[in-house]
């Protein structure tokens, strides 16, 4: 079994930043239960709601041979364990309450598994060594759901943009020719902020070597590529929506705190205090506070402009331990995730193939990599607030 594209091997995060953002000096490649169908409520802190007794479809592993299949319940990983079976069962029959679903899951699950940790470190005493192996699967059982949920959770991100993901592979290859139809470039795009997303463009242009205003011609030309090498470039591309979404929220955080540390110091100088100011110190004070308040963050004539440097000039400012620190997955289940997804999506076992594609296709499947690593990171960070993730 051949995971050529696995974390392990992909190249290193610095080879697909824009050249605007590199550094002489990057850091080493990334390393990186019961049945659904009975009776079940939820139990979120809202008003209970009871879902009914049914057998409840689940978001499918696409197949098939000769077509892409795009309906909206296909993806290329199927659901393991039956939390993800039961949600993803809720989001297609009770869409509404597939939140409060979710959220009943992660508190059942964290139960399940502080309830499994306690018991092996009780066991780890005494001759009872089969209760220790019962303890250590369940909690394994319990990390192999919350992946399922977090690939739930994931995937709810892409269908409010109305994005299906890519199916496996094989369904849409015909004849050695791949083409992943519609394009949905648009959606995909608006998932990001401004500023990220003229980062996200730079980096298609990078990776594929197609113009941010490339015509339609040149956008349906063709290419080869092998299939290994493309498996590599998607985890890849994960790694930087990841890495993108870490830096821009940690920028964001540090513009708020700048803002906020200078409000306080406006709210600390009474009329008292700044009458005793020489006129050339008080009108710097109070003059940037001013334009701080007038302002808001990402607003005003030219702001976005502005906000797109910042960003760009920020990232470009990292050293390489905190270009790492931005980029490192933070835990193994999100680890094992993109492992997961990726294997599903181009099949465990590499050949060499060569596949003729437009840039248009390579164009979906970096676009929607992106997206994946983007939306891991949010729903990393609101998992670890129910269900303590590993440290990767």
């Amino acid at each position: 079994m051949d995971r050529s594209f696995s974390l392990h091997k992909a190249p290193s995060l610095s080879s697909f930043l824009p050249s605007s953002v590199k550094f002489c000096r990057g850091p080493q490649d990334l390393t990186l239960l019961n049945s659904p169908s009975n009776r079940r409520s939820l139990r979120t802190g809202f008003t209970s709601t009871v879902f009914n007794d049914r057998k409840v479809a689940s978001v499918r592993a696409s197949a098939g041979a000769s077509h892409c299949d795009f309906s909206s319940l296909n993806a290329p990983l199927e659901p393991r364990s039956a939390p993800g079976k039961f949600l993803s069962g809720v989001l297609q029959n009770q869409r509404q309450v597939f939140h409060f679903a979710a959220a009943d899951e992660l508190k059942r699950l964290a139960d399940d598994r502080d309830e499994a940790v306690a018991r092996m470190s009780v066991c780890s005493d005494s001759d009872e060594s089969c209760l220790h192996r019962i303890a250590l699967l369940k909690e394994q059982e319990c990390q192999a759901a919350v992946e399922d949920v977090m690939y739930i959770l994931i995937f709810y991100n892409f269908s409010e943009y109305r994005v299906p993901l890519v199916p496996k592979l094989s369904s849409c290859i015909y004849n050695c020719r791949l083409e992943i139809l519609p394009s949905k470039d648009w959606e995909l795009e608006s998932m990001h902020s401004v500023e990220v997303l003229e980062m996200v463009r730079e980096h298609v242009s990078a990776v594929i070597g197609l113009r941010t205003n490339s015509s339609v011609t040149d956008n349906w030309a063709t290419t080869e590529i092998q299939r290994p090498h493309l498996g590599r470039l998607y985890v890849a591309s994960i790694v930087y929506g990841y890495f993108l979404k870490s830096a821009s929220s940690r920028h964001h955080l540090e513009r708020c705190l700048t803002f906020v540390h200078q409000k306080h110091l406006n709210q600390r100088n009474s009329p008292q205090f700044l009458d005793l100011l020489p006129c050339g110190i008080k009108s710097l004070v109070f003059g940037h506070a001013s334009d701080m308040q007038s302002v808001p963050l990402g607003q005003g004539p030219g702001r976005q402009e502005n906000d797109i440097e910042e960003l760009r000039c920020y990232v470009m400012g990292f050293d390489p331990e905190t270009l790492q620190q931005c980029a490192k997955l933070r835990s193994k289940e999100a680890a094992n995730l993109i492992e997961r997804h990726s294997c599903a999506l181009f099949g465990e076992e590499q050949t060499e193939e060569v596949i003729k594609t437009s840039f248009s296709s390579l164009k979906r499947l970096v676009l929607e990599a992106v997206a994946f690593g983007s939306f891991l990171w949010d729903i990393e960070e609101y998992v670890n607030t129910v269900y303590r993730l590993k440290d990767n």
